[in-house]
């Protein structure tokens, strides 16, 4: 695959197209790490995150919170798809001095003096997210994905303006659209979906609505959508009727920084992401467009969706990014989807049905049906058991949300832990087991442990 960190053709670069139980309710992962006297000092060894001993010693409350997330995320599987482990070096960004400067507007041109320091910092990472994706023009200052997409809507629409987007019902984002978010109180979005035979884009709908429609923009991206989109054939579509064409990479940026999907920004107007989830970062989002509306998104950003960025996480993104540079992160991106084929081929074996067939990305959707488990139930089990994942409802899903008939799956957090295909393999029949053995937690525990045993959450390296 060509090299996605290369500045590239704007538009055409090449693409590929691409019921409960009574031990349910009293079985619970034991409180590991609290000590005799409950003081949640956990074992410490081979963490080389921050110390926590100052903390612990002015808000003991606090440091045992800390030490009991820490000890959650060491001792158990965590299979959310847009959770992943941040290097000990973005944690250090995070807890730097950074956090103490306000710095409203721009890099040169802030409300606050005291900047030139600052100023750096996001000099820095602007300049790293242009070239590690070959983007025309990158800000780094969203707070999240969510109001990455708030400011991308601010900038090119006006409330009331016509909207294609993927349905959320089919894996699409609640920013897509949902009338619980702005996105479908402000606008009138028409959703688009999955071919009930496949499951997967139905690229000849999503033309005939554009058509019928003249959205003023598309968007594309999901939050359950584990296949390859075809931006090439989008960005045509866009063209056809006149529309921006958005592209929501929150879950798949970190791949594209790997090179191991195709990128968006030689054919999306604008971009956003987070610099969590694949990418490997802190809690954040970004924004990468082209020049032409460089000028439109930043002012979206600020001042009318949020105000003085938080130049500690800012920081904190400058470094995933160079870490998204070197060539063990286009290893590690590898690794991300090899584990995730492996973890739906092994489910299926399993008995469980893989959505649209398989996966592309970091992500796996599985059908709960027909092992007879909702997908409520299925995630609380395997809570129970060690191992956090999510429900998810699956395409054309005939129950509510909040139940759903499918769980979603991702390989991000444990890839960065270094569990390959043998410990995929295992995960899967864990979360078989869980899922239809409310009765085995304590075996399942012992099997977590070995797992996460072997590979620390926050190895030393020296």
């Amino acid at each position: 695959m060509a090299d996605v960190r290369g500045t590239g053709a704007r538009r055409r670069a090449a693409a590929v197209r691409p019921g409960r139980t009574r031990a349910e309710d009293t079985a619970r992962p034991p409180r590991r790490g609290t000590g005799a006297a409950g003081t949640g000092v956990c074992d410490m060894e081979r963490y080389c995150g921050p110390d926590l001993s100052p903390l612990a010693r002015h808000d003991p409350e606090i440091a045992e919170v800390l030490r009991d997330e820490l000890d959650r995320q060491r001792h158990g599987l965590q299979l959310i798809a847009s959770e992943n482990l941040a290097s000990p070096a973005v944690l250090a960004a995070l807890g730097s001095p950074l956090t103490n400067k306000y710095a409203e507007g721009y890099p040169g041109r802030r409300y606050h003096g005291g900047c030139e320091v600052v100023d750096r910092a996001e000099r820095i990472a602007i300049d790293r997210a242009k070239r590690l994706f070959g983007a025309e023009h990158a800000n780094v200052q969203p707070y999240s994905g969510t109001t990455a997409n708030l400011a991308a809507y601010a900038a090119l629409l006006r409330p009331g303006d016509t909207v294609l987007a993927m349905s959320p019902r089919h894996g699409g984002h609640f920013t897509h659209g949902s009338r619980a978010n702005f996105s479908g109180r402000w606008f009138d979005v028409v959703p688009y979906g999955v071919r009930r035979d496949t499951e997967r884009i139905d690229y000849d709908e999503v033309r005939d609505l554009a058509l019928r429609h003249e959205p003023k923009m598309i968007v594309c991206g999901a939050a359950a959508y584990p296949r390859l989109i075809d931006y090439a054939v989008l960005r045509g579509i866009a063209d056809e009727v006149g529309a921006w064409l958005l592209v929501d990479a929150a879950h798949t940026i970190g791949l594209v920084a790997g090179g191991v999907v195709p990128s968006p920004v030689p054919y999306a107007d604008v971009v956003t992401f987070t610099t969590h989830k694949t990418l490997r970062g802190p809690r954040g989002g970004g924004i990468l467009c082209t020049g032409e509306v460089a000028p439109r998104i930043d002012r979206a950003v600020f001042p009318f969706v949020q105000g003085g960025p938080m130049m500690h996480v800012i920081a904190a993104k400058a470094v995933a990014f160079g870490e998204a540079a070197r060539p063990e992160f286009a290893a590690y991106a590898r690794r991300v989807v090899e584990n995730a084929r492996t973890l739906v081929a092994a489910l299926e074996a399993e008995g469980l049905r893989p959505v649209s067939g398989g996966t592309d990305t970091h992500l796996v959707l599985a059908d709960l049906r027909p092992v007879g488990v909702d997908g409520a139930t299925a995630e609380r089990r395997c809570a129970a058991a060690g191992v956090t994942l999510d429900r998810c409802p699956i395409p054309f899903d005939p129950e509510p949300p909040l139940v759903a008939s499918g769980i979603r799956l991702g390989t991000p957090y444990v890839t960065s832990q270094g569990m390959g295909p043998d410990a995929m393999k295992e995960i899967a029949s864990i979360v078989l087991q869980a899922v239809g053995n409310p009765n085995a937690v304590t075996s399942l525990l012992a099997r977590v442990r070995a797992l996460t045993d072997a590979h620390p959450a926050y190895r030393n390296e020296g």
